[in-house]
């Protein structure tokens, strides 16, 4: 979809190379949601993990720091801005 709207993009592989606390602190900013909101509370490793757990922000944030799998994906920056790609139509709201 963003390659067919001619926009040239990053592709960056976080599960290979994993943010920092303070990269992620500002990708969260840009999306506007705290760190529990960008959890993927499906996966093994929250359930066996962090299922049930009051954590601060900080505390999440290092959590994916640690299992990047926990990071919703994709993730879609321009600017200042960033989109959850899932639904993949939200990509059509930076396009």
């Amino acid at each position: 979809m963003i390659e067919q709207s001619g926009t040239k993009v990053q592709i960056v592989e976080y599960l290979k190379e994993a943010p920092s606390a303070d990269e992620l602190k500002a990708l969260l900013a840009k999306l506007g949601i705290s760190a529990e909101q960008l959890l993927r509370k499906n996966e093994a490793i929250f359930k066996e993990n962090y299922k049930g757990k009051d954590l601060s922000e900080d505390e999440w944030v290092q959590a994916m720091v640690e299992n990047p799998k926990l990071i919703e994906r994709p993730i879609v920056v321009k600017g200042d801005r960033a989109i959850l790609g899932r639904p993949p139509e939200n990509v059509n709201e930076l396009l």
